[in-house]
């Protein structure tokens, strides 16, 4: 079983910049894909970025490449997401998700096995 406790997140300015961060419990997390998405209300959950599990390969939805960067550190156990650049249409609940099944992530929610808490991103105009 592996457990996902995020932090990071909150209010900003359009713009502005946040680091999402979150921590993976388990020895294996280093063989894990893991990935970000985001869900507004009432809409389906929104691939952000994933990266693969020795961090070589990463990938973007259009919406965030080149604002945001997708990383991790397996020696921490952790995986960050920074957003620069911020726009009111990124806010969102933000989530992070591991996949024990596959070295390099997959864009669809559905191939993840273990979710985060979730954390709320606020940008204003």
């Amino acid at each position: 079983q592996v457990q996902l406790v995020q932090s990071g997140g909150g209010l900003v300015q359009a713009g502005g910049s946040l680091r999402l961060s979150c921590a993976a419990s388990g020895r294996t997390f280093s063989s894990y894909a893991m990935g970000w998405f985001r869900q507004a209300p009432g809409k389906e959950r929104e691939f952000v970025a994933t990266i693969s599990y020795n961090g070589r390969f990463t990938d973007y939805s259009d919406s965030v490449k080149g604002r945001f960067t997708i990383s991790r550190d397996n020696a921490k156990n952790t995986v960050y997401l920074q957003m620069n650049s911020l726009k009111p249409e990124d806010t969102d609940v933000y989530y992070c998700a591991a996949d024990s099944r596959r070295h390099t992530g997959t864009k669809i929610p559905g191939g993840y096995d273990y979710w985060g808490q979730g954390t709320q991103v606020t940008v204003s105009s």
